[in-house]
């Protein structure tokens, strides 16, 4: 091979091994990548920025504003709620989840469509006794199906469609890549049903197994007139850092104070009232200046302006790899972390000193308004009110269905290409109210737009530098041997085992170039090997960092990070043999 050859493979090592130990966000790691193999040399600043004017990245964006005008009316929360509300046991109740999920994700984005579900899924668990764990994941899982069935399933399918156009190749078709994606969605689906109630364990959500503790203690104290804390602020006097209890709010003659930052003055007769652990409670008694409230309900705060609410970190967030104190998560979010929960588990300790991670679900307290502040920014793949419904605009509701099926119907029967038809609806949604521009450019993921994007000059220099036909003939020579059919297998392995390590756009911009090689050598059609790449591409079943649907619900279901691989090899196995076994009936290998 060529320097250039092996410096892509070297420089693509990097990124994979930074996008696995979630070093910083994807998009920064992707883009640098591509930045470096153009300042090398090995692909002109043309090619470096090609993704960011092909038609993928603008029509996944356009396509994230029409589906956060869908989520922001609630359309699908109430008939999922209403048809859970009618009992039965698990597979019934699974049935009336999966189905309607994946039939969403066949025709929408899916992380807003989980991140709308996730609430109404998870106050209906708690209210019959049923675990949520039962049915997130397999929430997920159905969600990541349906966007099989449809070229606007997934942002994936599209960027695949636009690598076949930029090759001189037709775009993908509006079902095509359902012939492969529908009866593996198809078989997927029973087997969620059929599987999940004993192959998953019954776990604590997050919140429940964090709220268990903290409701054992919820204290008010009153500050000593001329005491050593009467005129010094919270960080100072010693209130900032106690190990498992919070100041959450201080009550001044009649006036709340919430939330508390460190530099916070307190004064004599001041109310402070704690949150915590009550085998914490001795880090109060042994401050001095404090004096417990006697007489007075100890389990009541200010609800009217405070709040819990459950917030799970994303890989696009700037949280991870910092703590709370390095992030000043207080003054910079206007709410105090009462507690972490991690891969199933609750972080003990000092929380300001433990660096967060993807995934982690943050249990907050915080002002009304923190769901509206920070719903719609990549801080947060997740924020739910405990206890609560998302406010939405069901006025809205008709405007936004009316809008999403006309999207569908004219890109579906070739009236308009697909770029054409998500571009018209998003203005669409804004221009009818039911988002405003502010809303809309908050619906859109910059992460995942800019990974797209970047990742079109990494693939270019697999290419050009002949890296591709290099993977691919390695391939080739190995499997060609067994046939055809064993190529397919080896390029199908490969793209799943990838993208559980990177983000699926970016397995799948990698591996197209390796796979319109493969498909030169072995003389078969490379729209075959392309479609069935990218239904690889997004089949990420077996951990909860592969697929941003499945982080979300990691922490509201209590997953432990194990607890994918339960179910997900059956939807692996199910996904490989589908694609090995149909890929030769509709196309020539």
């Amino acid at each position: 091979m060529s320097w250039e050859a092996w410096f892509t493979l070297g420089i693509i090592a990097v990124a994979v091994v930074l996008l696995a130990r979630e070093v910083t966000v994807p998009a920064a790691v992707v883009f640098g990548a591509t930045v470096v193999l153009m300042v090398a040399d090995v692909i002109t600043p043309t090619q470096a920025f090609s993704g960011f004017s092909n038609p993928a990245p603008i029509t996944v964006a356009a396509l994230y504003v029409l589906a956060g005008a869908v989520e922001r009316t609630g359309i699908l929360a109430p008939l999922v709620h209403g048809f859970l509300g009618r009992g039965g046991g698990d597979r019934r109740a699974l049935t009336r989840i999966v189905i309607p999920a994946a039939g969403a994700s066949a025709f929408l984005n899916n992380t807003p469509i989980v991140a709308m579900l996730v609430p109404a899924i998870s106050r209906w668990a708690e209210n019959n006794g049923r675990p949520a764990s039962r049915f997130l994941m397999p929430l997920s899982f159905a969600a990541i199906l349906g966007g099989m069935v449809t070229v606007i399933g997934t942002s994936t399918n599209i960027v695949v469609s636009g690598l076949l156009e930029a090759h001189g190749l037709e775009a993908m078709g509006f079902f095509e890549i359902g012939e492969l994606g529908l009866p593996i969605t198809a078989l997927g689906l029973v087997a969620l049903v059929a599987l999940a109630p004993t192959m998953l364990p019954n776990r604590l959500p997050a919140h429940e197994e964090i709220m268990g503790d903290v409701r054992e203690f919820v204290v008010r104290m009153t500050v000593s007139t001329g005491g050593p804390l009467d005129g010094d602020t919270v960080g100072s006097g010693g209130l900032r850092h106690l190990a498992g209890v919070y100041l959450v709010q201080i009550e001044r003659h009649g006036r709340i104070i919430a939330p508390v930052g460190p530099s916070t003055y307190i004064q004599g007769e001041d109310r402070l009232t704690f949150v915590g652990r009550s085998s914490e409670v001795v880090d109060l008694q042994q401050l001095r200046g404090l004096t417990l409230d006697a007489g007075e309900d100890v389990t009541v705060f200010d609800t009217d302006r405070l709040a819990f609410f459950e917030a799970v970190v994303g890989a696009a967030s700037p949280l991870p790899g910092r703590t709370l104190k390095e992030i000043g998560f207080r003054s910079r979010y206007q709410a105090a972390v009462v507690a972490v929960h991690r891969a199933g588990q609750r972080v003990a300790g000092k929380l300001g000193e433990v660096p967060l991670r993807v995934g982690d679900t943050l249990l907050l307290i915080a002002g009304d308004g923190f769901r509206v502040r920070w719903r719609d920014r990549s801080d947060f793949l997740l924020v739910s009110r405990l206890g609560e419904s998302a406010p939405v605009r069901t006025s809205k509701a008709p405007i936004a269905t009316a809008v999403a099926l006309a999207v569908v119907a004219v890109a579906a029967t070739g009236l308009l290409d697909i770029l054409d038809a998500a571009l018209i609806g998003a203005v669409a949604v804004v221009v009818l109210g039911v988002l405003t521009p502010t809303e809309a450019v908050g619906s859109l993921n910059a992460n995942v737009l800019v990974v797209i994007a970047s990742a079109f000059g990494i693939g270019a220099a697999v290419e050009e530098t002949g890296l591709a036909m290099e993977i691919a003939d390695l391939v080739t020579d190995g499997f060609a041997g067994l046939g055809s059919w064993a190529v397919l297998l080896g390029l199908v392995l490969a793209t799943m085992v990838l993208t559980e390590w990177v983000t699926n756009n970016a397995a799948a911009v990698l591996m197209f170039p390796i796979v319109l090689s493969a498909a030169e050598t072995l003389d078969a059609d490379p729209r075959a090997l392309a479609i069935a790449m990218a239904v690889a591409a997004s089949a990420s079943f077996l951990t909860p960092v592969g697929y941003q649907t499945n982080t979300m619900v990691w922490g509201p279901g209590g997953y432990r990070f194990g607890d994918y691989a339960r179910l997900g090899w059956v939807l692996s196995i199910i996904t490989v043999v589908g694609i090995v076994a149909l890929t030769p009936v509709f196309w020539t290998l």
